[in-house]
């Protein structure tokens, strides 16, 4: 069975995507027009086109496993906020729950529960967020959370922390967040849990057991 990688096309998609080709785990990546098929094509990763603003049930057909790393990105308003990081998402949830998926991988946001400490800005997207890490647990789904903090670009460590209250400061390379995703693909055990996510000294396994 395979891995639905909804948002694979994104930063942290894309390079979980590559990781998870590399150690032979079977996915598929949801990729919403034919424009971004080739960068999977050159790599021999599977792809199914589907758009989380329409109906994309079908993507869902032959998995038993979803990692949710959609999102709308920065430099869209709060009208895309609403459609991918919180429609899209509740959306997919309820798929995954319809049609028996074993479990449902989420990637959100650390703090995503304290909306009205967050910038003003980023307020749309913490809520987006917060509503569909509930509705999550509500499903009586199989689940995983992970809340990453403020995301870079430097390159993996594989060394990370999930205790905040003592982490250096508030990042996380979105290449540790990837590989963090392939840990938590591969330990099938792991379910109900949910995971703050910093770059720090501990190794990816022990971490996020």
């Amino acid at each position: 069975m395979k891995t639905l990688v909804i948002g694979a096309n994104g930063q942290i998609g894309r390079q979980f995507c590559e990781l998870a080709h590399e150690a032979d785990v079977p996915i598929r990546a949801m990729i919403r027009d034919t424009s971004q098929q080739a960068w999977f094509q050159e790599r021999g990763i599977e792809t199914v086109l589907a758009d989380l603003e329409g109906n994309f049930r079908h993507a869902f057909y032959g998995c038993d496993q979803v990692v949710f790393a959609a999102g709308s990105g920065p430099h869209t308003g709060p009208d895309k906020t609403l459609m991918i990081d919180l429609n899209g998402a509740l959306s997919a949830v309820d798929l995954a729950a319809s049609l028996g998926i074993g479990r449902f991988i989420m990637v959100s946001a650390m703090r995503a529960d304290q909306v009205l400490e967050a910038p003003a800005k980023l307020r749309p997207y913490m809520a987006a967020k917060h509503a569909a890490d509930a509705h999550l647990r509500a499903s009586r789904m199989p689940y995983v959370i992970l809340k990453p903090g403020r995301l870079t670009d430097e390159a993996a460590t594989q060394r990370v922390t999930t205790n905040i209250a003592n982490a250096a400061d508030n990042r996380i390379s979105r290449a540790n967040v990837a590989h963090a995703l392939l840990e938590v693909v591969n330990n099938r055990a792991l379910r109900q849990h949910e995971f703050p996510l910093l770059d720090g000294d501990t190794a990816m396994g022990e971490a996020l057991r």
